[in-house]
Order: structure tokens, then C-alpha cells, then sequence
């Protein structure tokens, strides 16, 4: 009973033979003789099979950030697993929203490089009223204190630090 319990768990899904996976590779499978042609699931020797290739997820993660803000605001709090997830989705769709805006102005106005200007009239389109003053006012103060600590001499953008807030 055990050794029967055993094989059905090392049992793996058979292969699909109609259509292509997506990102799938056909390789040729080196296996045994199938007794029973047509009726088993094992792939027969020689017979091309698709296997699908790995794809590595990508794993951007804002979770240092979010800690440092916490401990700048609250140093003694501390945060759940669970906590930091939903900080994660929060500050990603925030990010995607904010992406998409600037992409469609740099669109409209027909331009091929997304600046800062961008980027200022998207928060002032996806953030309401107060907030987005704070936002504009929060991020012209870090390009200004990032261009400060440049060397001189490099490509400075310009339109960032001139902005009006």
C-alpha cells in the first residue's frame, strides 16, 4: 500500500500533444518503449514533446523602502509579512498608475522621452486636490537635493528643477 501511495505521488501530469504552450520549446524526449502504442501517456522514444522554458519572475520589491519610512515615522512599530504585502500592492499600483498617466501625456504631446514635467502633471492628474500639492512640492525637493549632489558638469534636467510646485 505504501510503495502503491508512493508512485501516485510521483506521478506527473502527462504532456499535452495539441497545441503549442506558450514560450514552449519541442525538444526530443529519450524515454522508454511504450508496451501499449496509442494508449499510454509516456511519451514514446524519439517522439518530440514540448517542454516549457522557465521564465524568471521579476521580484522588484519597495519593501526596504517602506521599512525606512516606517522607522523615520514610527521607530518603535514594527510590521507584518502580511502588513508589507499589501504596502507592496499599494505602492506598485500607485507606481503603475502614475507610469501609465505620464505615458499617455508623452503620447498626446507627441514626445519621445518621459521627463520629469511628465511625471509632475501625472501626480496632478492621478492624486486629488491636497495630496497632489504635497506630492509635486515632495518631488521637486528631491530632484533639487538629487541635482545638488551631482558633480557638476554632467547632463542636468533642467525643466525638474525649475518646475513651479
Amino acid at each position: 500500500q505504501a510503495r502503491a501511495r508512493s508512485r501516485r505521488g510521483a506521478r506527473r501530469a502527462a504532456p499535452q500533444r495539441g497545441r503549442p504552450l506558450p514560450g514552449a520549446q519541442r525538444v526530443r524526449r529519450r524515454g522508454a518503449m511504450s508496451q501499449k502504442e496509442g494508449k499510454s501517456k509516456m511519451p514514446v522514444a524519439g517522439e518530440e514533446v514540448q517542454v516549457r522554458k522557465k521564465t524568471k519572475k521579476s521580484s522588484s520589491s519597495h519593501a526596504g523602502a517602506i521599512y525606512k519610512v516606517l522607522k523615520q515615522v514610527h521607530p518603535k512599530m514594527r510590521i507584518s509579512k502580511q502588513a508589507m504585502s499589501i504596502m507592496e500592492s499599494c505602492v506598485t499600483d500607485t507606481f503603475e498608475r502614475l507610469a501609465k498617466e505620464a505615458s499617455h501625456l508623452c503620447r498626446l504631446t507627441k514626445k519621445d522621452t518621459l521627463s520629469s514635467r511628465e511625471i509632475q502633471s501625472a501626480v496632478r492628474l492621478v492624486f486629488p486636490g491636497e495630496l497632489s500639492k504635497h506630492a509635486v512640492s515632495e518631488g521637486c525637493k528631491a530632484v533639487m537635493s538629487f541635482n545638488a549632489a551631482r558633480p557638476a558638469g554632467g547632463a542636468a534636467d533642467d525643466d525638474a528643477a525649475g518646475a513651479p510646485a
